[in-house]
């Protein structure tokens, strides 16, 4: 026998059958999840019925994980790309009894890692629904990114808020996924920006839906009862006309630029922003606001951030990066700080009475114990799982696959 025969077989003679066991249970677990999922497609009832299934359950390696995230994602883009065809091509999303039309164009050549995507909203609001279709209108012409998609929706309603109510967020969930999947955009290069009320809901928006943006950009908007504290992870950009003084537009800005200041003075790592009144401009800034675009397109998302400040606002979010609440736990202004260190979790607070924490190898190394530290000090550790199952309910919450986590964990927090 050779040497190399003679090694490899003392290799297999010390290592534990059960290392063995766990990778080929593992690797079968896969295999069986592509075979089940050659036979139907991945409609949202298959997608719940993932957890359900005996592979479901299966510890599965690093390697396996991602083979498993991969055929998940792969096919449910594959159903998404048959059933929402028709809403792309009328260029018009329905939930409910509302209705969002929207435009879109690309300029430039795609990227390898997939297009930008700019959701650009436009000003109105509280006007006839004529006001607002020209403002939609306007708002196609504004502004042209190098490269991406730029889209701009037109709002469901025709309210002074018609921004950032709350079915504004499905909405634009809706459309984040459906440009990923018809149009290769990349979900960590999202933007949005908007114009006077369009301004508005990027104020309300970008703090509540930061974990799926890159970038902000707010122009001669108004914020409204809105907290920044939750824009820690993104790039932010307020445009203003210095003599915009129409419900205090100028005088607000420049108190958002002192607490965007004084925030990442506390925080250095966090709160990338600038903001710029335009001297000698109106509620109009004759197009000086445009620098925002490519201010913007350098900032690239982190969905898997060493800390989460998360404030809710009273459009209320059950997960916010790694993080979840229950439903119908979240209450407005409940605010929860967590830190990741090596393998060590610190939720240094937190309002919620309980937490999940979704978690993924890109946060930290999920083959070692993982330590929680709760508010009063308590220390717990957990050895996790990675599962199919886990893989599963993350896309069904949400499709955002470099944000899927494959395994989670359930703390009560110690107040």
């Amino acid at each position: 026998m050779s040497r190399v025969l003679l090694i490899l077989a003392f290799v297999v003679a010390i290592l534990p059958c059960s290392l063995w066991a766990q990778d080929t249970s593992s690797s079968t677990a896969v295999n069986e999840l592509k075979t089940w999922l050659n036979d139907r497609p991945l409609n949202d009832e298959t997608l719940q019925s993932v957890e359900r299934q005996p592979f479901a359950s299966v510890a599965i390696t690093k390697a396996d994980c991602q083979r498993a995230q991969d055929l998940l994602w792969e096919a449910r883009a594959e159903f998404l790309r048959q059933d929402r065809a028709p809403e792309m091509i009328a260029r018009q999303l329905v939930i409910g009894d509302l209705n969002m039309p929207f435009w879109y164009t690309t300029f430039g050549d795609a990227p390898p890692e997939g297009r930008s995507l700019y959701i650009s909203m436009h000003g109105g609001g509280g006007a006839p629904a004529t006001v607002n279709d020209q403002q939609y209108e306007n708002q196609k012409q504004l502004y042209k990114p190098t490269e991406g998609v730029y889209l701009v929706p037109r709002a469901p309603t025709n309210t002074w808020d018609l921004w950032h109510q709350s079915h504004i967020d499905f909405f634009f969930e809706r459309l984040i996924t459906n440009l990923i999947v018809f149009e290769n955009v990349n979900p960590d290069r999202v933007y949005i920006m908007g114009y006077s009320a369009g301004g508005d809901g990027v104020y309300q928006l970008a703090p509540r839906m930061a974990d799926q943006l890159a970038a902000a950009a707010m122009m001669a908007g108004h914020p409204n009862e809105i907290r920044p504290e939750g824009l820690r992870n993104i790039g932010f950009t307020i445009h203003m006309g210095a003599n915009d003084a129409a419900y205090n537009r100028n005088r607000l800005a420049a108190e958002w630029s002192e607490k965007l200041n004084a925030l990442q003075a506390a925080d250095p790592d966090g709160y990338r922003h600038t903001v710029t009144i335009h001297e000698g401009m109106g509620h109009w800034m004759n197009l000086q606001d445009s620098v925002a675009v490519p201010w913007m397109a350098k900032f690239r998302r982190n969905v898997w951030p060493q800390k989460i400040v998360w404030v809710q606002d009273d459009v209320l979010h059950s997960r916010f990066y790694w993080l979840k609440v229950a439903a119908d736990s979240a209450k407005a202004a409940d605010e929860t700080i967590a830190t990741s260190d090596a393998n060590t979790l610190r939720i240094e607070k937190s309002s919620a009475k309980q937490l999940t924490i979704r978690l993924s190898d890109h946060l930290l190394d999920l083959d070692l114990p993982v330590t929680v530290t709760r508010p009063d000090g308590q220390e717990s550790q957990h050895s996790v799982t990675r599962t199919i199952g886990s893989i599963a309910a993350s896309l069904a919450e949400r499709h955002d696959a470099p944000g899927i986590s494959t395994a989670t964990i359930s703390i009560d927090v110690v107040q």
